[in-house]
């Protein structure tokens, strides 16, 4: 006989799974005694279940591989919401294992009954997040405990990624069961749909024939683990790639077909590349919000667009229209392509690819002012100084707001590298949590963090994880004086502000004093010309560390796709090669072909 509990701690550990991060609670105290007396699990304690939960996501961003979280009934499963919506959208495979009072005190159990809440603590979790997660299944019968589990991960980690549910009532959890008469789990036989010739004929035939393609490589390249297969095909078509906010550090800036980011962040060159590109293979990614624009019927529009993604319903929806749709596995299409091309011409594109590299050395995000700037510091030069100190094998972890966009627009990826933030969901409080967790899933090596003043208060009380474990993370704390994102919206739209900053309403400690308090080092960072010694010093050192930079308290995200306000009140987005701040017409159009 074996407690389900155990047997639970027991199947995890088998999945290959060494680490569960966990907030404790008399609802799961079953479980989360077999987590943490089971020998080949090491159960990292957070003080918040969201902070579990985006420390989950960035041990599977960094891994690869299924994390776990394991929290209690009611807010302890609530509070987890923020990170399973952000896996939900980037494609996380992470297990959620709640505990959950008796069944018998469950709604659940009841349903004839429109009751709120039956057990002390409980709420009805299954139903909340439903509609967050790839599969959720409250387990009321011991025996079911291995198929659903099984059911859990596979269906995590099969087709696009995502996050799972478990809830498991306290009963079910201190019951005990036979192993043998466990229900077991059979996987459906379906196999993944395969890329038809007809479609790898028109791919080649456009591909082959375009003046000027470009590829457009996301983060599904990735989670397919198709990263060395896909640079095989780069390196034989020639084709210049651009790289997406999700999939940002999939390419190396120096690497001689990367021309540039796109979308609403995008850097100049890049949406100059993709919108004048006349064939575009967008490959593992959505094509979200963030990357079409508001103006989507504009993304990409003189070219003819193949978008290979493995879920059919983010090629069917109402903004970017595939003119090729190819529901396939980023990896599974690539080899096939590889194949396919075998016996193509491919042109030469050359000058197509030194068009692309002139923008690039053109329109710089770095400019020359910020670098010159004497009082504080300009957060795209912190980040250019920043990323160039960086090793070959670093991991860098940004926050919503100037931490993500500047590291995006501006940051420089080197070959082995991980660099990484949430980009479907980009709450605040996501640096501090995704770098635990990326630091645990290293093997607890150095973990660089970028934190704004303000995100940083949403997950503050993880500086005392960090603390206790004695992780080396390096955390530069972006100190604008508020909120930057929201300053620049209200002084665009609004010409006053709300919310913000200590002016308008929100204040913030001393981080110095803070770092005192938890007990970590810190450093002040207040100028250029400290700027590159204090970086390598924070970097060389041992253990953890907190280093205040002080950036410019205003100052604008540049270039940026940028509304316009009509007279009626309506907005309307400028297409994304016309970004703020907007260049004179005549140098604009000699950025822009004109077929004759």
């Amino acid at each position: 006989m074996i407690k389900v509990s155990d047997y639970i701690a027991k199947f995890v550990a088998a999945q290959g799974v060494k680490h569960v991060f966990m907030v404790t609670g008399g609802g799961a105290m079953h479980l989360n005694d077999s987590f943490g007396a089971h020998p080949d699990i090491e159960v990292i304690c957070n003080h918040h279940e969201q902070a579990c939960a985006i420390a989950a996501e960035g041990y599977a961003r960094l891994n690869g591989k299924l994390a776990v979280v394991n929290v209690t009934t009611g807010p302890g499963g609530l509070n987890t919401l923020t990170g399973v919506l952000g896996q939900w959208t980037d494609s996380m495979p992470v297990l959620y294992i709640s505990g959950q009072v008796k069944h018998t005190t469950t709604v659940d159990s009841c349903r004839e009954i429109p009751l709120r809440q039956l057990g002390d603590q409980e709420v009805d979790i299954i139903e909340v997040v439903k509609p967050l997660t790839k599969f959720a299944e409250s387990v009321t019968d011991p025996l079911q405990i291995r198929r659903v589990l099984s059911q859990a991960v596979v269906t995590a980690m099969k087709g696009r990624r995502g996050p799972v549910w478990v809830d498991v009532p306290m009963d079910v959890q201190g019951a005990q069961v036979e192993e043998s008469e466990l229900v077991g789990f059979t996987e459906d036989s379906t196999v993944d749909r395969v890329v038809s010739d007809a479609e790898l004929t028109d791919v080649v035939a456009h591909l082959t024939s375009a003046k000027r393609p470009v590829i457009v490589a996301g983060h599904g390249i990735r989670l397919a683990k198709a990263e060395k297969v896909f640079f095989l095909l780069t390196d034989k078509l020639g084709i210049p790639v651009l790289s997406t906010f999700n999939g940002y550090d999939l390419i190396a800036t120096n690497h001689p077909l990367y021309v540039g980011r796109i979308g609403t962040l995008g850097t100049r060159a890049g949406n100059f590349a993709l919108q004048n590109a006349d064939v575009v293979l967008c490959l593992g990614t959505r094509n979200n919000i963030r990357q079409a624009s508001y103006n989507w019927e504009n993304f990409a529009h003189r070219a003819y667009k193949i978008v290979v993604d493995i879920d059919p319903s983010e090629l069917e929806k109402p903004t970017v229209h595939p003119d090729l749709a190819i529901c396939a596995d980023a990896g599974s299409f690539v080899q096939s392509l590889m194949h396919a091309l075998d016996a193509a011409q491919i042109p030469d594109r050359s000058a197509w690819l030194a068009w692309c590299k002139e923008r690039q050395a053109k329109y710089p995000v770095v400019l020359g002012a910020y670098k010159t700037q004497i009082v504080s510091i300009n957060p795209y030069y912190f980040v250019d100084v920043l990323t160039k100190a960086m090793g070959p094998e670093a991991v860098a972890i940004a926050g919503n707001g100037t931490a993500c966009v500047a590291l995006f627009q501006a940051g420089n990826v080197k070959t082995g590298q991980r660099q990484f933030w949430n980009s479907g969901c980009a709450s605040m409080g996501y640096d501090l949590p995704a770098a635990i967790g990326a630091c645990i899933g290293s093997g607890k090596k150095d973990v660089i963090c970028l934190a704004g003043d303000g995100s940083l208060q949403m997950n503050i009380q993880e500086l005392a994880t960090v603390a206790h474990l004695g992780l080396p993370i390096k955390l530069f704390y972006l100190n604008n004086d508020g909120y930057a994102s929201i300053k620049q919206t209200q002084d665009n739209f609004f010409h006053r502000r709300i919310g913000c900053c200590p002016q308008s309403g929100v204040g913030f400690p001393d981080i110095l004093k803070v770092a005192a308090a938890y007990g970590i080092p810190s450093e002040s960072l207040h100028d250029n010309q400290e700027l590159e010694q204090k970086i390598a010093s924070v970097l060389a050192h041992q253990g953890p560390i907190i280093c205040e930079v002080k950036l410019s308290t205003d100052y604008t995200f540049m270039p940026k796709l940028s509304s316009e306000k009509l007279p009626d009140g309506k907005m309307v987005s400028k297409p994304l090669e016309d970004l703020y701040p907007f260049l004179p017409r005549e140098e604009f159009e000699s950025n822009m072909i004109r077929d004759e």
